[in-house]
């Protein structure tokens, strides 16, 4: 399964969550944010290659919908719900992470 995970900068929480699946045999994982000055910029590319898009908020849903509207159909997009309140790897950012995302593995 090939998971896409989006935050705002792909800076803190969604390099996060591609680091922390990454080493499942059964998952690929990329990140990237919705900002214009994000470290790695969603692209309609991103979208099309992933089989689930999991995103830290609800704007940044509304943004892909908005911004990709054709692609957006089609995609099968996860709220999770983080805020913007913590940094690379913080250890409750990780717990939230592995208690929030598997559950939507069987989702697809």
């Amino acid at each position: 399964m090939k998971l896409l995970f989006i935050c705002s900068r792909n800076q803190w929480r969604s390099p996060t969550a591609e680091a922390v699946f990454r080493n499942r045999p059964d998952l690929e994982t990329r990140s990237a944010g919705t900002a214009a000055s994000a470290r790695t910029r969603v692209s309609e590319k991103h979208l099309r290659w992933a089989d689930l898009v999991l995103v830290m908020e609800k704007r940044h849903r509304q943004f892909i919908q908005e911004q990709f509207p054709d692609c957006a159909r089609n995609l099968n997009i996860v709220v999770l719900d983080i805020p913007d309140e913590y940094g690379y790897m913080d250890p409750e950012l990780v717990a939230e992470l592995e208690a929030r995302v598997p559950p939507y593995f069987n989702a697809v």
